[in-house]
Order: structure tokens, then C-alpha cells, then sequence
């Protein structure tokens, strides 16, 4: 099961590479989140779930992260960056997923 889930969480990133940065996000706070940073934060610790090295301080990140897009998706507009978001905020859902299959993250 571990190795399904792992396997969906690189194809989510790989699509998620694919897709470009949202125009006019760069630079943008949104309900105190650095848009570019909740997607490099989300991107780096999605890759550390896959690698199997993440500190407990990387992993309580992860929880929070899911909070922070919560919040930012409420109150985007733009269609494309909703989408954009949406599948950013789905990848590190998955990665909590994952270490909480594994026991990391309590239920």
C-alpha cells in the first residue's frame, strides 16, 4: 500500500513540475503565506517523504502546510492558480498520508 501511495506522490509532483507557476503570484502574500514559498515548501517536503528523510521538525512542517493551503484556497480567484493550489495542497496531503501509513505523524 505504502508503495502505491509513494508511487502517486511522484506522479503528483511530476505533473505538479510540469504545470507553470501561476502568473502574477510571484512575490504575492496571501493570508500571510509567500505564495512562491508554500510551493517550494510543499514541493521540498513532498520530495523528502519520498526519499524517507525527514526530520520531526520537517514533518510537523507537513501538517501545517495542509492549514496554510486550506486557508490560501478560500480566497484565490483565479481559476488557473485555484488549480495550480488545489494540486500543490493535494501532494502534501498524500505525503501526510504516507507518514502516517508509516506511523511518523500520529492520527
Amino acid at each position: 500500500m505504502v508503495a502505491e501511495k509513494l508511487a502517486e506522490l511522484s506522479h503528483m509532483m511530476s505533473e505538479h513540475m510540469a504545470m507553470p507557476f501561476p502568473p502574477g503570484f510571484r512575490g504575492l502574500d496571501i493570508e500571510d503565506q509567500d505564495m512562491v514559498m508554500l510551493d517550494a515548501d510543499a514541493y521540498g517536503l513532498a520530495s523528502g517523504v519520498l526519499e524517507g528523510q525527514l526530520s520531526a521538525r520537517h514533518r510537523s512542517r507537513l501538517t501545517r502546510l495542509t492549514s496554510a493551503f486550506e486557508k490560501v484556497l478560500l480566497v484565490i480567484d483565479d481559476q488557473y492558480a485555484l488549480k495550480y493550489y488545489t494540486h500543490g495542497r493535494d501532494i502534501v496531503v498524500l505525503a501526510a498520508e504516507i507518514l502516517q501509513i508509516k506511523g511518523h505523524i500520529p492520527s
